[in-house]
Formats: structure tokens, sequence, C-alpha cells
């Protein structure tokens, strides 16, 4: 079994059964959609060695829950970690750069900028091809593709055989401007899998067509570092379905929302790096539109980390750019180069390192900490006792009362309180000279103080007021705390999807197929050349109704949106402006012009007197798929049950200490509200309601948390 089987036969087959799985740190989550509507949702407890085998386990379990064949499958749409945690990890291939001579050191001075003027501590990232291994070669292409100086080939040659002996694993080639004429980079790519048919091989104008020398470089390097595992993971993943039966096809997520099949997947990784959250902010999108909630913030805390994105209009927020690095991540357009660089389409999301398996730690300075540092899938938090003791925030709200103390996943996984006490007093309550329920709360405390910097990240920082916005709670953890977020943030309204302790596995039944290509196009707008335009647009065309055909869609059921890069003249950054869909004129020119502007004044508060100017022509081709999971029409009988448990003592302040609440199933929460404190439960998450808010059911199937008090939740 071969890549090749990922897409092939999509549009032979009658469409049944459909799964959604997302990898976490903690947990796998597997959700099946039945042909009648109905989910059917599981969680196993991740593999990290090897994140296919939970992936597998997953899979057939449910299916056999399910009572299904594996033939009555239709496809499997996956989000995976497997990009990256191989750039944190550093277990890529080992990989060397050919590039125009004079500019191997590209990588190395990247932006020339720090990501924080006065933090000394702060180290660069080592580039992921050491100097040694950026080899240069003879070769010259103008800013307009004509040709000054011919590859030299033999040069050529000469470096790829030093990198070979030196036991590269994948060699990425980056031309100065073959952004604008590759054609150097097709003949440096023929000769070097003529000479080493074996090598990876990922070239620039294969994944970035567009203009920026490091960003160009940057992106190609981490393609062609993340091929082999990739790979390697992807086939060792259908091999392993394929010896339980299933030839459904497997679709990835990618990092802007669509998927794409595991073929594509496999030969441009650098695209579906932040698969994973993808999934949760589509969801998100998806609910939104269905419930009528004009713009949210998404937040989505797992295991490890906590994820906060935008949707508005119905639509989530992307990106042309982002910097993936260790520890926290928070987008911005004004701090830059402290990661590495993918100039790749994908959703906004700002990332912190604080999730259900944080770990508690006080420093030498005496203050509390929670993370970055996870105890993950294993050992996992102290109250799984599978050798940690150390307290994550799982450990605080158990201790707390918040959690189930019988077993977490509707009772599959068993816990002892016991051990989340011990480690909270050992690690915590003592070295602090506290007692217990302080130091637990505490850690809840910090831990959301950590995730609500990810929160004012794509609000405050944006210019947008949070008071003014919903707030999308998700993740196996994020019910519980996403309340506490709400207040501090002073949002009045928080929505709890159906199924949020899985939901990043439901967006993923939501999303469409969907590729996307850019070429440049650079000049001002008024002295655009309408021919090039309309010619380069008809070959995007022509690229999209391909790339959908490959995947079993005919031109008459797939959607072409077009994009604009465009800048105000003596500018380097540009923005993305929706294009109709009508040949270029001073027509498109002049809606151009004004979009752009109203994009330009939003995004900054105010706007320029220099021309604008146009820099890259873009395309998506999307396509919906056969019984895409629709959330106006989602059935809200879910196969598995609810447990049924009495209530139990739970703390919301230390000075009051515990408090009997009461504890209902997800599925006795109607449309009345109940007002807390409450806490409610599913298989899938718990939901914590404080004193002071009330909960009821939407029309569609999710849970709605308003405070008791409209004048309440004020922020702070």
């Amino acid at each position: 079994m071969s890549l090749d089987h990922g897409v092939a036969g999509k549009a032979e087959k009658p469409v049944r059964a459909r799964l959604g799985v997302d990898v976490g740190g903690t947990f796998t989550d597997v959700v099946l959609q039945l042909p009648d509507g109905r989910l059917l949702v599981s969680k196993v407890s991740s593999t990290p060695d090897d994140p296919g085998l939970a992936v597998r386990h997953g899979v057939s379990a449910i299916m056999r829950e399910a009572g299904l064949a594996p033939d009555q499958l239709a496809e499997i749409v996956h989000g995976t970690t497997v990009g990256s945690n191989t750039i944190l990890q550093r277990r890529g291939a080992k990989t060397g750069l050919i590039t125009t001579r004079g500019f191997r050191d590209v990588l190395e001075i990247a932006r020339i900028r720090t990501p924080g003027m006065f933090d000394l501590t702060w180290e660069k990232p080592e580039p992921l091809v050491p100097r040694r291994y950026r080899r240069e070669v003879m070769e010259r292409m103008a800013a307009d593709g004509t040709v000054v100086t011919a590859l030299d080939e033999a040069g050529l040659l000469a470096e790829l055989d030093f990198l070979v002996s030196e036991g590269m694993e994948a060699i990425a080639i980056c031309f100065l401007n073959s952004y604008v004429n590759p054609d150097h980079e097709m003949r440096a790519r023929a000769l070097i899998e003529q000479r080493h048919p074996h090598i990876s091989l990922t070239a620039s104008y294969e994944v970035l067509q567009e203009s920026k020398e490091y960003e160009r470089t940057s992106t190609t390097v981490v393609n062609a570092y993340l091929l082999r595992e990739m790979r390697v993971y992807l086939n060792r993943l259908i091999d392993a379905l394929a010896e339980d039966g299933f030839d459904a096809p497997l679709l990835v997520m990618s990092s802007a929302g669509g998927v794409m099949g595991a073929e594509q997947a496999a030969r441009k990784p650098v695209f579906v790096v932040g698969s994973g959250p993808a999934g949760g902010v589509v969801g998100a999108a998806r609910m939104c539109q269905a419930d009528k909630v004009d713009a949210a913030i998404v937040f989505d805390m797992g295991g490890t980390t906590a994820k906060a994105s935008v949707v508005e209009g119905g639509l989530p927020m992307l990106t042309g750019e982002y910097e993936f690095r260790d520890g926290i991540s928070t987008p911005s357009r004004f701090v830059k180069g402290g990661g590495y660089m993918l100039k790749v389409p994908s959703i906004d999301i700002a990332e912190v390192g604080a999730g259900g398996g944080s770990i508690a730690w006080v420093d030498e300075g005496g203050l509390l900490r929670v993370g970055p540092i996870s105890a993950g899938a294993d050992p996992g938090p102290a109250c799984y006792g599978r050798g940690n003791d150390r307290p994550t925030v799982t450990d605080a709200n158990v201790f707390l009362g918040y959690f189930n103390p019988e077993g977490l996943a509707g009772g599959s996984l068993t816990i002892d309180p016991a051990l989340s006490e011990q480690a909270i007093r050992r690690h915590v309550a003592e070295p602090l000279g506290m007692d217990v329920t302080t130091a637990a709360l505490g850690i809840r405390h910090v831990a959301n103080m950590t995730m609500s910097r990810a929160l004012r990240a794509v609000s405050v920082e944006r210019g947008r007021d949070p008071r003014d916005l919903a707030l999308v709670g998700f993740g196996g953890s994020g019910p519980g705390h996403v309340v506490d977020l709400a207040r501090m943030l002073g949002i009045r309204r928080v929505i709890l999807p159906t199924l949020p302790g899985v939901f990043c596995a439901v967006g993923m039944l939501a999303s469409d197929v969907e590729h996307g290509f850019s070429r440049p196009l650079q000049g001002l707008l008024q002295a655009i050349d309408p021919a090039r335009f309309d010619a380069i647009l008809a070959e995007l065309k022509a690229e999209g109704l391909c790339a959908l055909a490959a995947e079993g869609f005919a031109a008459e059921d797939g959607a072409l949106r077009i994009g604009v890069d465009m800048r105000y003249r003596g500018q380097n950054a540009e923005l993305t402006v929706p294009c109709p869909v009508m040949p270029f004129g001073p027509e498109l020119a002049e809606l151009l012009r004004q979009a752009f502007t109203d994009l330009y004044s939003q995004a900054y508060g105010y706007v320029n007197d220099e021309p604008a100017e146009m820099v890259t022509l873009r395309l998506t081709a999307s396509a919906k798929r056969p019984m895409q999971l629709n959330f106006a029409e989602l059935s809200q009988r879910l196969v598995r049950g609810d447990r049924v448990v009495p209530p139990r003592k739970a703390i919301f302040d230390a000075a009051e200490g515990p408090v009997e609440t009461p504890v209902v199933a997800r599925g006795e929460v109607g449309s009345d509200w109940l007002t807390g404190p409450l806490i409610v439960e599913s298989y899938d998450t718990t939901v914590v309601v404080p004193p002071g808010a009330r909960i009821r059911a939407d029309a569609i199937g999710g849970l709605v948390i308003e405070p008791t008090d409209p004048a309440g939740w004020t922020g702070h």
C-alpha cells in the first residue's frame, strides 16, 4: 500500500460513515458520523512514540462499537501533530540547502529582528540547516525572470555529491528570483533526481512561488526537513489501516482549515504543520454561522497547550505567514524573529503552553508557575498513577471537585484523587507555606492568567474589545476553565459547541477539501497589465480545478476564491484583499483599491496617501464533501449515553470552602436556565458553572453560559 491510495476512488464509492481523528498531546479523539447523522465519540490515550498507533486503535474500536464493517467507512479526516512535533523535537531529515552564490546565510540573517527588544535571555533558534550544509552554486535570474548567469551544472553536482557524502537525507533548492522564473530550479531538481533518485527533494517553486527571499528559503527548508517523517508516518498509518480492512481515503487537515489528500500532505507537509488546531476553529466558524453569531473568540484548551483565534462573519481569521516556535507563540504583525518562518496560508492562532497536563512548579524566586512543561499522555497527571508525582492543572481540578473522582473520559480512564492532593501538597503547598486548597486554586488561577494571554493576543492586541465578542470554548479541558476566562475579559456570553471535548475532530467533519495556489504579479495597481492579470488568473484556475479533479470532484462541484496581496508603495508587508471574479480593468482596480484601504484602516487604524500596489495573485479551490457535517442539521442524539452521577463537594472559593454542587448529565440541560454552582458531565468533557453563572442549551445543540447578573463579568 502507498500514499497514492489516499485519494483515489473517492467518487466511485457510495457515501457511508465518516471519521474525524484528532491527535492531541494527551488524548486522541475519534468522532464517527453515521449515515443517519448521529455521532459516536471515543477518546483513547495518545501514543507519542508512534501517534498512528492510537489512531489505529481508536478507529478500529469505534467501528466495532458502532457495529460497522471496515468497508462501510467512506473517509477518514485526520489532524496530525507529526509536523509540529518533528520541528519541536528536531528529529526531521538531515537537510542540505542549495542556493544562489552569495545567499547561503539568508536563514541566519532572517529578518534581523528579535521578538522582544529587552529580553536578554532570548536565544535565536538554530537553523534547521547548519551553515556547513548550505551550499552555493553559480546561477542568476533577474527580477523580471531573464537569465543573467546560466546554471553551473557541474558546480551543482559537485555540491550535491558533497552533501550526499555528508549523509544528507533531504535537499532544499532555493534560487534567487526563481519565483518569477523557476527554470533553474526545475533543471537542478532534474539533475539531482537523476544522480540520486532516492533523496528527498523540495524546490521553492513547488511550495512558494512568491517574493521575499528569507521567507521562501525558510518555507522550502522546513518542507524538505519534514518530508521523510510525514511520508513515513502517513504510509505506515495507511498500511496499518489497510491491514485492519480499511480502504477508505485518508484526508489530512491543513493549517488553513481545509483538507487535502494524504499524497498532497506528504509532498507538502509545510501546509499541515498546524493541522490539529485548525479543525476546531473551522468547526467553530461553521457553528457560528448556524447559530447566527457574528464574531467570537475561539478558545481550545487541551492537555498540553491552549489556543485562541477569532471567527468573524462565520469565517476564521487567516494569515499568510507564521513563525513556528518553542514555548509561547502569539501571533503579531509587529513581533517577528522568534521561530521558523512558514509563509503558507494558515488560521491565525495564538498558542500558550498551558493545558490540563501542564505541570505546576515553584521557581527559584518562590513564584508559582504552570507550564510550559506538560506531563502529556504518558505518564500524564499525578492522578493517573503512572509514575508522575508532580501536580498538573488536571490534578488541581480533581482536588477542587470539578472532575469526577472515579475517572475521566466517561470512566474509561480511572484516576486516584489522593495522588492529586499528595502532589499538590508536596510540590506547591508546602514549599509556599499554604494549605492545599489555596495551592490548588492558585494553580488554576495561574493557568487561567497564562491562557488569557492568548485570548488578549487575538482581541485586545488586534484593536478588538473582547466584551463585544462571544467566547466559544472547547477541548478536553476548555469547558472547565472557559467561564473564568470570560470573567477575566468581561465577556458575557460563553458558547460550548456540541461535543466540546472532541470538537477539533468534529470540526474536521465540517471542513471543505481545499487547495491554495499563488503567482507573483507585482506593480502599481493602475499600471497592471489586464492581459497579464487575466492570463495568470486563468492559469491558477486550471491548477485549482486540476487539484480538485485529482480528489474526485468535477469542475461544477468546486468553488474558486480569488485574493490579491496588496500594499502601499514603499512598504514590505501585504494584506490579502478578496477579489471579485471579473476581468481586470478600471472597475476592478477601483474595487480592489477601496477594499484594500478599508482593510488597511481596520488593521492599522490609519490609511496612507501612497498609491497601492499589487504583489501576489492567489486562488483557493474548494469543494464540499458528500455527507459533510452541517451544524444547523446536527442530530442531538449521541450514540454514547452520559453517566448519571451524584452531587459532590466542589471548591470555588478558599474562604467559603467545599460546596455541595449538583452534577447533571449533558442531556439533562434543556432550554431553561440552570443556575450555578453546577457541574455538567459528559463522556468527552466536564463543564464547570461557578456561582454567578447560568447555563442552558441552544437551538443547535450547544450550551450557552451567561452571568446571572447582566451587569456582571466586567473584566479586570
